[in-house]
């Protein structure tokens, strides 16, 4: 969708081209599949369906071909390429046969086989009727038209006519809501959520994905208590953690909240990654300092409980988003200084307060040092947050709000950042390691003492980033001295 001032216009129309260009790999495996009805003489109408065609239509390339067969299942069909290609003297290709599987929304068998090194997944048109409580569906053939009726997204029910080369629209929308870029369900938006209740994830996911509008209906249904309820009954909970992955809505998330199209000119750019645990740690903000005293009498963030129990999802992802809102945490207390340019007074900071004995200009580069040493690459996720938190602790709806502000702190903060040179702070190595401190201390062994001079050492370094290995062991001889002068 084009973009204006920060939001989004649903009025004007999206760029989809009149017909599919096919890749050169596209069409070698399409014309040997149209190869195999030919042998066999076959009737077989062979349509590839959903994402392909409208990332296709759209102007994006996409691996990921499903071909919907009108009068056979899959692994009967690949028999038969298998068949032929042992004809033509060419070597046959393993078959994979995916059971139906309801909580990877696998609802039907599918066969998957490489033709040209693409991995080529076949699957029966089909009409499907869900029993009550389930999300495993009652499958017969059948047209494509209600297969096309039966799917998530108007946008997902064209096709890809194989054998006459030709997009259809059997639903009559499919086309002009990808070129209004809106999201709708072919059939009542309730009726088609209740009969499996995932679609309500997918949709959000599409409509973030292409930044499409959803329609009014499609929010009422979502958000309707029978709907609520068949997600809580039918779904499971790894099932939506997945799905929750599959939601590739940072980047409007990232342009709608802040930066919009100032992205690249601040060298703020994203991995796949970091986007990843950016769209989790934002779901999770609201509950970011809110805690539960567990079985064993221990203060737990119920962000871990939830990430671990609920959604069953991995261990590093539940570290890396603690990580960031903890980080969060920190960058927040130290923008005011940043924004202010003041020196930063003893004691001023909670989070770290045995700080080694510099000037106060130095201890604002020191924090920060510290802190994007922790966090390192994400470090950049995290002053997202922080600027979107700034001054607006008690809500996280910033979206019509201060965009242009919180703009401006992300900016000077990080202009800050990198005007210290602290942009790869973590990559720097200790002018002394470990062993020199047990050789300067005269220690037989490390522990402790060695640790906390280690400590010491890297705010020192942090300080006086141009600082050398002699500088370095003049400050901490000198320190030692004083230290025992005391005692």
């Amino acid at each position: 969708m084009s973009k204006t001032n920060g939001t989004f216009s649903a009025n004007l129309p999206v760029v989809v081209k009149e017909s599919i260009d096919l890749t050169d790999k596209e069409k070698r495996i399409f014309d040997r599949l149209l190869e195999v009805l030919h042998h066999f003489k076959l009737e077989t109408k062979l349509r590839v369906a959903g994402g392909w065609v409208c990332d296709k239509l759209l102007g994006k390339e996409c691996y990921d071909i499903d071909i919907a067969l009108d009068d056979m299942l899959g692994r009967d069909f690949c028999e038969k390429v298998n068949e032929y290609l042992t004809s033509t003297g060419e070597e046959a290709q393993g078959v994979g046969v995916i059971q139906s599987n309801p909580d990877q929304s696998k609802h039907l068998e599918t066969a998957r086989m490489r033709l040209f090194d693409v991995w080529i997944d076949f699957v029966n048109l089909r009409s499907e009727d869900y029993a009550e409580n389930s999300r495993i569906p009652t499958m017969q053939f059948g047209s494509a038209e209600q297969d096309a009726y039966r799917r998530d997204l108007t946008i997902n029910s064209l096709f890809y006519n194989i054998n006459t080369s030709s997009v259809e629209d059997f639903t009559g929308r499919g086309l002009n809501d990808l070129k209004s870029g809106k999201i709708v369900t072919p059939l009542p938006p309730k009726e088609t959520f209740l009969d499996d209740p995932l679609r309500v994830l997918r949709a959000i996911r599409f409509s973030a994905r292409f930044e499409f509008e959803m329609v009014e209906e499609l929010k009422v249904a979502a958000a309707d208590n029978d709907v609520k309820s068949a997600i809580a009954d039918k779904i499971s909970r790894e099932r939506i953690s997945h799905e929750i992955d599959l939601m590739n809505m940072i980047g409007f998330v990232l342009d709608t909240w802040m930066l919009h199209g100032d992205m690249h000119e601040v060298g703020c750019t994203f991995s796949d990654e970091q986007r990843r645990l950016y769209l989790y740690a934002s779901l999770f903000i609201p509950l970011r300092k809110t805690v539960y005293i567990n079985n064993k009498k221990k203060t737990v963030p119920v962000v871990n409980y939830i990430f671990r129990n609920s959604l069953k999802l991995k261990a590093s992802d539940t570290d890396d988003v603690m990580r960031l809102h903890y980080a969060v945490e920190k960058f927040l207390s130290l923008i005011p200084f940043v924004l202010c340019n003041e020196d930063m007074q003893i004691g001023e900071i909670s989070w770290e307060t045995d700080i080694i004995d510099v000037h106060l200009s130095l201890r604002l580069r020191i924090l920060l040092g510290l802190l994007l040493r922790e966090i390192k690459d994400f470090w950049r996720t995290a002053l997202m947050f922080s600027a979107l938190l700034h001054n607006n602790d008690s809500s996280v709806d910033v979206i019509e709000v201060e965009l242009d502000k919180r703009r401006q702190v992300f900016m000077k903060v990080e202009q800050e950042i990198l005007k210290l040179g602290l942009e790869k702070v973590w990559e720097v190595k200790p002018l002394i390691n470990g062993k020199d401190i047990m050789k300067i201390l005269e220690l037989e062994k490390g522990g402790p003492v060695v640790s906390e001079w280690q400590r010491k050492l890297l705010q020192w370094q942090l300080a006086y980033p141009s600082g050398t290995v002699e500088e370095c062991v003049e400050w901490m001889t000198r320190q030692t001295q004083l230290k025992r002068a005391r005692t």
